[in-house]
């Protein structure tokens, strides 16, 4: 059971309350094989990668709760009981990765049943996750950087430039295709309440689920050149288009997939390389496609922009209302700022999750 009581700004009292049911808990054996589907995305690097100098220490083991469905750790990535979650690897991000991974499995009824999807364009990051994590359950999928780089423009900030920012963009393509459903998440939030809460999100006829913000000023994600000519906003004419952040996402790939939308996207990107109709990374392509055609989730699943803006990375306080999941959205990310020394408040409750270094 998790509560977390409103965390005010700098300027104001400041009180977190976090009750953790104690359970001793663990998962079915590693699954790190690289995936051999579609060539195109997942052809490997023939060159060596360098050392790495990261090190994690072994988090808790987790099991699942006596009312959980079995995990057989034989059936594989086609297993119909598993809640298949999606996330990025790469140094930059790795400890905010494994700090994600960390919370999901702390806070998971079934931890057993988790299946992690890691999105990878460097090689050797699988022993890492080892380390922290020797049971888990998971698969590691190569992404090439050259599938989008000729499509990624430039943006407020150079990390949205990244390739395997736009990876999610194909989950559809890179995973098996009996996984019908995932979760998509960020490197850099928590998840303090059981994922397998956000699994059961109902869709209905939309394609992906978000929370959802009607009321953030939705024109200011374009530029002039896009509201200014119909060619582009006419994309919105019979929706009621409204923000959502596309780190924390339930995915109908099934769906997805019989539509095309990887496509649809891709068409977008090409645009803007030529036309400069946004400015914002990989989030204006969805919201092209599915602003107005988004299943709603609380926002409690995305308590989000607690990095602060694209520029500055200042300290932001909670949305009000319950919390599930924070997410450090922006520019500042709560690792960056502890080991500087100059954390924000609420980088506190990110800390407890993180694994790096040696044991202390």
């Amino acid at each position: 059971m998790l509560w977390i009581m409103k965390f005010s700004g700098l300027f104001s009292a400041a009180l977190v309350i976090i009750v953790l049911s104690p359970s001793l808990q663990s998962f079915p054996p590693a699954e790190a094989i690289r995936s051999s589907h579609l060539d195109a995305y997942l052809r490997f690097p023939t060159s060596d990668s360098p050392p790495h100098r990261l090190s994690f220490r072994k988090a808790p083991m987790f099991r699942n709760a006596a009312d959980c469905a079995a995990a057989d750790i034989d059936s594989g990535v086609c297993n119909p009981s598993l809640v298949h979650v999606a996330i990025t690897l790469d140094f930059e991000y790795l400890r905010g990765s494994i700090a994600a991974v960390h919370s999901i499995l702390k806070h998971s009824s079934c931890p057993e049943s988790v299946f992690f999807h890691f999105l990878v364009s460097e090689t050797d990051l699988e022993t890492l996750v080892r380390s922290s994590f020797p049971e888990l359950k998971f698969k590691v999928y190569y992404f090439d950087p050259e599938i989008v780089r000729t499509l990624i423009s430039t943006s407020v900030r150079q990390a949205l430039e990244q390739p395997l920012n736009y990876a999610r963009n194909y989950l559809a393509d890179l995973l098996e295709p009996c996984v019908r459903r995932v979760i998509y998440l960020d490197s850099d939030l928590i998840v303090v309440d059981d994922i397998a809460k956000l699994w059961r999100t109902r869709l209905g006829s939309k394609t992906i689920g978000a929370p959802q913000y009607c009321h953030a000023n939705f024109t200011k994600y374009f530029t002039p050149a896009f509201w200014s000519d119909e060619r582009f906003s006419g994309a919105f004419r019979g929706r009621k288009p409204c923000y959502f952040n596309t780190g924390v996402m339930v995915m109908d790939l099934e769906r997805w997939r019989s539509v095309g939308y990887t496509e649809e996207i891709e068409k977008w990107m090409e645009i803007q390389k030529n036309d400069r109709i946004y400015e914002l990374g990989s989030l204006p392509p969805f919201l092209l496609v599915f602003a107005g055609e988004v299943a709603p989730i609380e926002h409690r699943w995305n308590q989000h922009g607690l990095g602060g803006d694209n520029v500055r990375g200042s300290c932001r306080d909670l949305h009000p209302g319950p919390v599930s999941l924070l997410h450090w959205s922006g520019s500042g990310k709560p690792w960056f700022r502890l080991d500087s020394r100059r954390p924000c408040p609420l980088d506190t409750l990110w800390a407890p999750y993180d694994l790096y270094g040696h044991s202390r």
